[in-house]
């Protein structure tokens, strides 16, 4: 069947106009691709698999989870035998395509948190900080270049409604262990200058990194650890054997104790795990070095992350050579869950993408575009990860990270292990581990539900966050959809 794109690109953005065709030409001459991985720093590939081997554990998915999963496996079994294979280059999914946001949160934000598990949130959030502390010691223990810096996170309000929900929520997040702090529109003035910010929340605790630098890193301590990498290599197969699960790719097989699959947005080996995902794809712009007149105007002076408080949100950031990603606001699904690289480019969204940071940013009008880049987001109902294992517990598998993924991964990455293993730990104590989002209808109606759910939360974002019945009934239900 033929893909049908499901998208709906706001035109009431609220600042001013800006022509399309200003637009147009502002990313006509960026290049069509991650600005993360256009790197001379890009490790050589890996050899593909094209033998039959065997080994204790195989990870299949070469992002930041099943890096972390290898990694980790070697540290707290020295002996086992770790193969960890990608369809791809390590890098070329998700890792190397997003913001570079490292959030402490394990739950997507606080507020979904608070609204899914709020009975053990205090648990969440002392976890989720003690990830963060550990992949930033980590990173200093393994002399991992990777742009790794603490400077924060601010969500910037868009309206007032905004600005009185992020007041209300820095108030009530440090009954739970986060600290917070809220901004009206003069004091986030002193930060970022810009017309439509009412106000906005810090959270100190999240880092900024560079993803791709980070996963060949990660790539590199692994190989010192002794596990085996083969890149290029699409897993065609997952079955049951006597002693164990076997592999098959193109040109060999792997058999193993145990399989570990971490793919992302890319189709699951568990075909149950698809129906609990939606691949979306986000788009991405990153502009020319801003001059110095460009960064006053606009008066950021420090390199923290932001995002505003829309449904449909930008993310945006200043690189390490001054310039600013800006990303986000369309999430666009294919029909069947269809994730091929054709998808990674859309003129349309980032033409979109341009006209919203000019109307943000009217200073900026006419800065250049130096890449632009899409990929997958596996986001599922819930909008956090969840865990589950099959074929007698040989198989354990994560998915569903709705786009946090950098830091979360190795939390996600450690409960794999003692799922995999049978271990009982604090990790698979939690209600988020041992639940599961409620799966997506089956096509066509899974194509209807997404196209409506973001007709509506594109109408509730340009009516003053009122939401239709549609959503409330969502809301009822506790389920979602997210970019």
């Amino acid at each position: 069947m033929t893909a049908t794109a499901v998208a709906f690109v706001g035109n009431d953005f609220p600042y001013g106009r800006v022509t399309s065709q200003e637009a147009k030409e502002a990313i006509a001459k960026a290049k069509p691709r991650s600005f993360w991985l256009d790197s001379k720093s890009r490790p050589t590939a890996a050899p593909g698999l094209a033998k039959d081997i065997s080994t204790g554990l195989v990870i299949v998915g070469g992002g930041f989870t099943g890096l972390w999963t290898a990694i980790n496996a070697k540290i707290h079994q020295p002996n086992l035998d770790v193969v960890l294979i990608d369809s791809q280059r390590i890098g070329d999914g998700a890792a190397g395509r997003n913001g570079g946001f490292v959030s402490a949160s394990l739950t997507h934000g606080f507020p979904n948190g608070f609204g899914r598990w709020e009975h053990e949130l205090t648990q969440l959030v002392a976890l989720g900080h003690e990830n963060l502390d550990e992949i930033e010691e980590f990173i200093k223990e393994h002399s991992i270049d990777a742009d790794f810096e603490w400077f924060g996170e601010f969500d910037v309000a868009i309206t007032q409604e905004h600005a009185d929900e992020l007041k209300e929520m820095t108030a009530t997040a440090k009954k739970y262990g986060e600290d917070f702090t809220f901004f009206d529109a003069q004091e986030f003035s002193k930060y970022v200058k810009s017309p439509l910010y009412k106000g906005a929340m810090l959270d100190a605790d999240c880092a900024l990194v560079n993803p791709a630098k980070l996963a060949w890193g990660l790539r590199k301590v692994a190989l010192k650890l002794e596990v085996e990498i083969y890149e290029n290599s699409p897993v065609l197969e997952l079955d049951q054997s006597v002693n164990g699960i076997k592999l098959k790719t193109a040109m060999g097989s792997i058999k193993a104790r145990r399989c570990i699959l971490a793919t992302g947005a890319f189709p699951s080996l568990i075909p149950k795990v698809n129906r609990m995902i939606a691949p979306v794809y986000d788009y991405v712009l990153v502009t020319e070095p801003l001059t110095e007149e460009q960064k006053q105007s606009i008066g950021w002076n420090e390199p923290f992350g932001c995002s505003d408080a829309f449904n449909q949100f930008h993310y945006f950031r200043m690189t390490k050579d001054g310039r600013m990603l800006w990303g986000g606001y369309d999430a666009i699904y294919h029909y069947g869950n269809e994730v091929i690289k054709e998808y990674e480019q859309s003129d349309e969204s980032f033409v979109m993408l341009a006209e919203h940071l000019y109307r943000t940013f009217p200073s900026l009008r006419g800065i250049g575009f130096s890449h632009k880049w899409g990929g997958a987001i596996d986001t599922c109902s819930r909008f956090t990860p969840f865990w589950g294992t099959s074929l007698r517990g040989k198989v354990a598998y994560v998915a569903g990270f709705t786009g946090l993924g950098v830091g979360s991964s190795r939390f996600a990455a450690l409960t794999l292990l003692d799922l995999v293993y049978g271990r009982k730990s604090e990790r698979t104590k939690l209600s988020m581990v041992r639940t599961k989002p409620l799966p997506f209808p089956p096509e066509p109606f899974k194509s209807w539900v997404i196209a409506l759910t973001r007709w509506s939360i594109d109408k509730a974002d340009h009516n003053g966050g009122k939401r239709n019945l549609w959503l409330k009934l969502l809301d009822w239900l506790g389920l979602g959809f997210d970019s």
